[in-house]
């Protein structure tokens, strides 16, 4: 079998026996066309730790950052144990080799303040709200709410149980085909309430999914994107305002609340507590402004 045969193989057992988003199989599937490309004619089963070395250099010097590396040897590293599991690879090459270090970015969150200048105005359901405008509420409200990516939110169907307004909970299916349960508050519960009034409005015939576009098909994640920035702005947040912002206020604001960092990784639905743990971070940013306003030996004179 072909190298190139074997990488789709490999893709192929993720998709359909892991059920990896198409989102994380397009970045598999960029990282290995990256591998076949640099190993030349050199078979996979021949590649040696000093060239993935190699190669990891080459990328680093054509720009790509840390993460993006470590994703890369993620994949690389994956394939190379299905090959030794299913093919008969004696070794992994990737094994023990790591991406740069890349400077911690931290993820951008709203402020208490913002995220209610955000979502406040005028009462849910009432006119002369649109069943556009009721959806978009609700979209937004739940996302901020529950902690949602923008995949699961766009998944979620209206009728199947998975949103139970009455248990105030919600069950998303998330990365990995990994399903949990989160709250859902009161003032989302209530924009989804409005929301089911109006659906019918939009959504085609037979239609499934909770949340529809303008053609009453599931609503696209662009859709969901470009109506973000537009609401961000109509209410003076600029258009830097996108759906994955809504998930780290969210998990930034409750920890802020409850210090329980155990309780925000399951509700953000992390594998490791560590990625969790960046919000911590976050806290750490607002005390720290708030200590440099208030302590009077921190302010400049």
């Amino acid at each position: 079998m072909r190298d190139s045969d074997l990488g789709k193989a490999w893709l192929d057992s993720l998709e359909h026996q892991r059920r990896l988003s198409p989102h994380t199989l397009a970045n598999y599937s960029r990282a290995t066309d990256v591998l076949l490309k640099l190993k030349e004619k050199t078979d996979l089963r021949d590649v040696e730790t000093q060239q993935i070395r190699r190669f990891v250099a080459q990328l680093h010097g054509a720009g790509l950052s840390g993460r993006t590396l470590a994703l890369t040897l993620s994949a690389w590293r994956g394939l190379y144990r299905w090959l030794a599991r299913h093919r008969g690879f004696a070794a992994n090459p990737v094994q023990g080799v790591r991406a740069p270090k890349a400077p911690r970015h931290l993820p951008g969150a709203l402020s208490v303040e913002q995220a209610q200048q955000l979502l406040e105005g005028l009462p849910a359901g009432a006119p002369p709200e649109t069943p556009e405008g009721a959806r978009d509420r609700a979209m937004f409200e739940l996302l901020y709410s529950s902690g949602l990516r923008l995949a699961e939110l766009i998944a979620l169907d209206a009728h199947d149980g998975r949103l139970d307004l009455r248990q105030a909970e919600v069950t998303v299916t998330g990365k990995g085909g990994k399903t949990r349960t989160v709250p859902v508050g009161a003032r989302a519960r209530d924009a989804l309430r409005a929301w089911l009034k109006s659906r019918a409005l939009l959504a085609a015939p037979q239609e499934r999914a909770l949340f529809v576009g303008a053609r009453g098909r599931r609503i696209a994640a662009g859709s969901v994107q470009a109506r973000l920035r537009a609401w961000a702005r109509r209410r003076g947040l600029g258009a830097s305002v996108h759906p994955h912002m809504l998930r780290h206020s969210f998990a930034s604001h409750v920890l802020q609340s409850s210090q329980d960092l155990r309780a925000v990784q399951e509700m953000l639905g992390h594998a490791s507590i560590s990625t969790t743990q960046v919000y911590t971070h976050l806290d750490f940013q607002a005390l720290a402004r708030v200590y440099d306003a208030a302590h009077p030996r921190a302010r400049k004179k």
